[in-house]
């Protein structure tokens, strides 16, 4: 898989589900931004008629994400 980010290439897939050349991208609750992508992604796959079972989850991660302590700017 090919990070958005080389410092994330630790990251590894260990049952080799993702290609080698997909790209991924890592966002963490630490960003400021992180919370927005989530809603956006949310009610994008929601307007999608989405699996609700993905809708539930990104739901409980935001419950995560917002009470999490440090927000700060993205950064490499």
């Amino acid at each position: 898989m090919k990070h958005a980010r080389s410092d994330y290439n630790r990251i590894q897939d260990p049952a080799n589900l993702i290609p080698d050349d997909e790209p991924v991208m890592l966002f963490r609750a630490q960003d400021k931004h992180f919370t927005s992508v989530l809603r956006f992604y949310r009610d994008i796959v929601a307007a999608d008629n989405g699996d609700p079972r993905i809708i539930t989850a990104i739901n409980e991660h935001l419950i995560l994400a917002d009470d999490w302590p440090v927000k700060k700017s993205p950064d490499l």
